[in-house]
């Protein structure tokens, strides 16, 4: 026959707790751990955001702030790329010595002109694309990817597709004038058609980017404006004349600022289209740009200080056009 064993539960000892019960906190000690995680928590959330920022802050500070200060204080000694540590301070030599340099204003020309002609061209087509685009047709996602494809696609590999079509002998684009009458063009040694295909490299690769900007601005247009303008019988042309272009006024500014900013620093295109694989823009010169130019004082002829006061002069130009955008976006705004 089982017997059962009953188990008292032992006795609670007077004024002591129950086992198994937390101690009781007083009053004065609980408020100390609220304040103490309050402070905590406000720490919390004056620094985090600047600890989630900072990675950025310290990669400008190593790649960014360093360099361009470095620079500019060796922009006024002279240095060498075989002995970086030995500098001399020669002032603002080296700011004279570069205005005084023929090469210098055939670089700034060729870079004036190449950007005139990549830039103009390209926004024209952008815009032209992006009013296609912006009507309701088939596959219009495939489209606006085709559109990036030029962005996505290496400055290199596009730099050799073209030198192929602009060869001399055995082009594609020569090929094709022969039928229409026209002798074949030195490409890559004449002034004029060199800057001409190096700005078509340029064109094909920004042209879809731009457009897809203008597409998104198009699309940020209240579709109100259209059907008060087609009430009153104005044509497709007339509205894009009068609704378009007016709203389009910021993002075109837009545009071309950092299409300017791009051109002063065309650099890949121009070096991978020389024959002679240099960074003197061809035999005479005659599509080296400033950014060419910088590499070729730099990194062939190994003066680092003039090199670094050619980078200063292209920043202060930035720096104008920066100016200039300012004062033209302020005055539209002002208008509007």
């Amino acid at each position: 026959m089982a017997t059962r064993h009953d188990t008292a539960a032992p006795p609670v000892k007077e004024g002591g707790a129950a086992p198994g019960r937390p101690p009781a906190v007083s009053p004065e000690a609980e408020q100390r751990r609220r304040a103490r995680l309050s402070r905590r928590w406000q720490r919390d959330m004056r620094w985090s955001p600047y600890a989630f920022v900072s990675p950025f802050f310290l990669l400008f500070l190593a790649f960014g702030l360093f360099p361009l200060l470095y620079t500019g204080w060796a922009s006024l000694h002279q240095v060498e790329l075989t002995a970086p540590t030995d500098m001399t301070w020669v002032g603002m030599r080296n700011y004279t010595r570069i205005f005084d340099d023929d090469f210098f204003w055939n670089a700034a020309k060729n870079t004036l002109t190449i950007g005139i002609i990549s830039t103009v061209p390209q926004l024209l087509m952008a815009m032209g694309l992006a009013h296609i685009l912006n009507y309701r047709l088939r596959a219009s996602t495939f489209y606006r990817v085709a559109m990036l494809a030029p962005y996505a696609t290496s400055i290199a590999a596009a730099s050799l597709v073209f030198v192929l079509l602009f060869g001399r002998d055995y082009g594609m684009i020569n090929w094709a004038l022969h039928f229409v009458g026209i002798d074949a063009i030195d490409w890559q040694n004449d002034k004029w058609p060199s800057q001409i295909a190096v700005s078509s490299i340029v064109i094909w690769r920004w042209t879809g980017y731009n457009a897809l900007i203008y597409l998104a601005a198009m699309q940020a247009i209240p579709q109100d404006l259209y059907e008060s303008a087609a009430l009153d019988g104005a044509s497709r042309w007339r509205q894009f004349l009068h609704v378009t272009l007016p709203s389009l006024r910021p993002t075109i500014l837009f545009t071309v600022v950092v299409s300017t900013i791009g051109a002063s620093q065309v650099f890949g295109e121009p070096l991978l289209f020389d024959a002679n694989k240099g960074a003197s823009g061809g035999a005479e010169h005659q599509f080296q740009t400033l950014g060419l130019y910088l590499y070729e004082q730099g990194w062939v002829n190994q003066h680092l200080g003039r090199a670094s006061a050619i980078a200063w002069t292209m920043f202060l130009i930035l720096i104008v056009v920066g100016i200039v955008n300012y004062v033209i976006s302020r005055r539209l705004r002002a208008s509007s």
